[in-house]
């Protein structure tokens, strides 16, 4: 398979997320981010997509029996290919336009370690959705050309990629993978942890738009310079009846502890699989974390505290993946090292 020629053929960067799905074009930067959400009307055995993106996600947990908000990647994974496949074609449309008198060559963003099936899906799915060619590159390689890492150098870059469904804790050297450790300790576990804490000691159910607005705006790893409290509506499991319940920073640290913990091991058991050698280059040169979990208050410097390594967040974490597939598309020779 060639490879990709630059902007004119309207090549397309994708990092088909768990929570969102972001579209890079080189040359131009992010042109989409999106929510990996589909709402589906089901009519007998046949399905039709009703909202696709941000419409779709604010009716999680809000529809009628007939009509399901869906999430086709789990893990950063296809996991409902139709779904999956109409979500890309209508973002794929919405980038393009009628522009494009090709189809886009498109470059995929897939966690480490997927099997053969998985990368399959991938790859027919962006390609039943408009692509013309398609290539895949690892997400850890993608987000730390996306961060400005020496990737190819022979020495040892430490990379850890929070994402929605998985993190991916990789030790990268000469453009590839030497030891990774993925975990579902991710964005996803934080809201359940959340979920579970409130359950647990208010015996409130809340969802997961709920425990996700109780991350973004009290979640931390490390204790805040000031308090935050956040209030957050759900139902009483014993009477049945909604209620309210103040969510404090502290509340939320102790919620997330054990989800922490178990990222913070992944990284210890890849830096424990690394060879000697590169080993050493990451003391020298410390921990980058990147995606969007990485945004979670203070959890760089917890990080620091507890791996003893130098971290530092990415530029632009949110969109380091796409931004460094997109990165790769307009340079052939990295292209040809990293894309698969």
């Amino acid at each position: 398979m060639g490879l990709f020629l630059g902007f004119l053929s309207h090549d397309l960067a994708i990092d088909l997320g768990s929570a969102n799905t972001v579209v890079a074009i080189p040359g131009r930067g992010v042109v989409l981010d999106e929510p990996s959400v589909v709402a589906v009307r089901q009519r007998g055995t046949h399905r039709e997509v009703v909202a696709v993106g941000a419409t779709a996600k604010e009716m999680l947990g809000r529809t009628p029996e007939s009509i399901t908000a869906v999430r086709p990647v789990r893990g950063g994974v296809i996991v409902d290919y139709e779904v999956a496949e109409a979500m890309l074609r209508f973002f794929i449309a919405r980038v393009a336009g009628r522009r494009s008198l090709v189809r886009p060559r498109i470059l995929v963003c897939v966690p480490f370690g997927v099997t053969e099936e998985q990368q399959r899906a991938a790859r027919e799915c962006a390609r039943a959705a408009g692509g013309r060619e398609v290539r895949l590159v690892y997400g850890p390689v993608a987000a730390a050309l996306g961060a400005a890492l020496p990737v190819e150098d022979p020495s040892g870059t430490f990379l850890c990629v929070v994402g929605a469904g998985t993190t991916e804790a990789a030790v990268l050297s000469m453009g590839a993978v030497v030891a990774s450790r993925t975990t579902g300790a991710a964005g996803d576990a934080m809201d359940q942890a959340l979920v579970a804490w409130l359950q647990r000691t208010h015996n409130v159910l809340v969802g997961d738009l709920s425990a996700e607005a109780i991350k973004l705006e009290v979640g931390c790893a490390l204790e805040p310079d000031s308090p935050r409290a956040f209030v957050v509506r759900g139902r009483d499991l014993a009477a049945g009846i909604p209620r309210q319940i103040t969510v404090t920073s502290d509340d939320a640290r102790d919620a997330l502890g054990p989800v922490l913990g178990q990222l913070a091991e992944a990284v210890r058991q890849t830096l424990a699989e690394t060879p000697p050698e590169l080993a050493a280059d990451i003391v020298d040169a410390g921990l980058v974390v990147a995606g969007g979990g990485s945004l979670l208050w203070g959890l760089d410097a917890w990080l620091r505290q507890t791996t003893g390594l130098a971290v530092v967040r990415a530029p632009e974490p949110l969109h380091a993946v796409a931004l460094g597939a997109a990165s790769a598309i307009e340079e052939p020779s990295v292209l040809g090292r990293v894309a698969f």
